[in-house]
């Protein structure tokens, strides 16, 4: 099955796939239907693709993790949108008996201690919840865009992913801020209300701060790492683009 789902994204690759984000999603919920999942930080590209696919009428598998250590801003936007959109928004969240584990071992903020802490904490409280969602799926869109940071930078807007084995979409890889929030602004989408007080990019509480006006984006995301080291584990850098 997975054999024939590379074989699917070889032949996406060689195709003029040149089309618009609604466009791009439209075309992988006909192609694949009941396999396509979306997966939402509730931030605001996320917001985006939330709306766009609500528009399609499609069905479509739409998760988010709770990490346990979210924003109460990010709590109240997930009931938001859900009322917003009328949208089964399903809730993934890490195994008790691991977070017990790692906190009982390491300490309740291990992640400031060292990249391998952190990359743990990351790994139970977001890698294994995301496995779990996406287990069965072939499709999986994200709002993925390579303005966002220099680990991003050569990402396409398709991809294999090596390790879940299924392919990445990623509708707004090419979209800037500005036609972010032009959108956001024109189609009235809610938004985290922490984007309004120096936060573009919002993951758990105590590894997110507000960015200055010259930083990146997801410069408040892991602040103390070194850019090139800062990402989750979620989006890997070495799976195959187009």
């Amino acid at each position: 099955m997975k054999r024939d789902l590379k074989k699917a994204f070889d032949r996406y690759t060689k195709e003029d796939l040149s089309l618009s984000p609604v466009e791009l999603i439209e075309f992988f919920l006909e192609r694949h239907p009941g396999k396509v999942a979306f997966s939402s930080s509730l931030g605001a590209e996320d917001q985006v693709l939330t709306h766009m696919l609500a528009g399609t009428g499609k069905p479509v598998k739409l998760f988010t993790l709770d990490t346990g250590r979210l924003f109460q801003e990010t709590y109240e936007l997930l009931e938001i949108t859900r009322h917003r959109y009328h949208l089964p928004f399903e809730v993934y969240f890490p195994e008790a008996a691991k977070v017990e584990k790692m906190v009982n071992t390491k300490g309740i903020n291990l992640f400031y201690d060292s990249i391998e802490d952190r990359k743990l904490c990351c790994h139970i409280r977001k890698i294994e919840p995301l496995k779990r969602a996406l287990d069965g799926m072939e499709i999986w869109i994200t709002g993925l865009r390579r303005e966002q940071s220099v680990t991003r930078g050569d990402t396409g807007a398709l991809a294999w992913d090596v390790n879940l084995a299924l392919i990445k979409v990623n509708p707004l890889i090419d979209w800037k801020d500005q036609d972010v929030w032009t959108f956001i602004r024109d189609h009235k989408i809610p938004y985290n209300t922490l984007h309004d007080k120096g936060f573009p990019s919002i993951g758990c509480l105590p590894c997110t701060r507000a960015v200055l006006p010259e930083e990146e984006s997801r410069a408040g995301r892991w602040w103390w790492e070194q850019p090139d080291l800062k990402e989750c584990g979620l989006h890997t850098r070495n799976s195959g683009r187009t």
